[in-house]
């Protein structure tokens, strides 16, 4: 990807990159920096997943941010070279069900922690996105937005969101007619219109659907 930005542009890129380390850098005496954040808090169906990164020190990946200011195209993309260049990364998902049972607060915390414990290594400090995760005993910095304003956090959102918009592709197959591979489980009007018409499938979340479905 380096070879599409040239000159001004490419010093623009850098620049912004180099602005997204402030917290890396603050922390710079930690050698394990991980990132953390969750994709799927909100929608009506699917699993909420949670991705921890640590990268290496200085690590340029361009275009890194934000995954949600990202193109389908550029996440995918961005999806490969970070897992290839990262320390260590994992993604853990929380089911719809177990959602239900705990809340989806409690669910993305839990997957959170198994993100953690499954990179194979034990971070220093973890940089997450607004949170403060219970029962960790790493030290903790949230950041406010701070998948905008982080690379290892917006590592972290990029994992976790391509990884679940992957499990939606694949249960828009399992369960069709809902259209979980266009809105990927959130409540737009097609996919509620899908849920009156159809009632709820396996992956709806009871708790969230109690509006929308007299099938719960």
């Amino acid at each position: 990807m380096a070879r599409e930005l040239k000159g001004e542009r490419l010093e623009k890129e850098l620049a912004r990159l180099e602005a997204m380390r402030a917290y890396e850098r603050e922390y710079g005496d930690f050698s394990l920096i991980c990132g953390i954040d969750e994709a799927g808090r909100g929608p009506l169906a699917g699993p909420v997943t949670a991705g921890a990164v640590i990268l290496p020190k200085d690590c340029q990946i361009l275009y890194l941010n934000d995954s949600k200011k990202l193109s389908e195209k550029r996440r995918e993309e961005l999806f490969t070279e970070i897992k290839e260049k990262a320390v260590a990364w994992c993604v853990k998902t929380a089911s719809p069900a177990r959602i239900d049972e705990i809340n989806i607060l409690q669910a993305t915390y839990e997957a959170m922690r198994e993100a953690i414990a499954g990179l194979g290594v034990v971070p220093q400090l973890l940089l997450n996105d607004a949170v403060n995760i219970p029962q960790v005993e790493i030290l903790q910095v949230p950041i406010i937005k701070g998948d905008a304003k982080s690379v290892s956090i917006a590592a972290a959102s990029i994992l976790a969101k391509v990884t679940r918009d992957h499990m939606m592709a694949e249960y828009d197959a399992i369960y069709p007619g809902y259209g979980f591979g266009k809105h990927k489980g959130y409540g737009t009007a097609a996919h509620i219109q899908a849920l009156k018409e159809l009632g709820p499938c396996p992956i709806h979340r009871r708790t969230f659907i109690k509006n929308f479905s007299t099938e719960t």
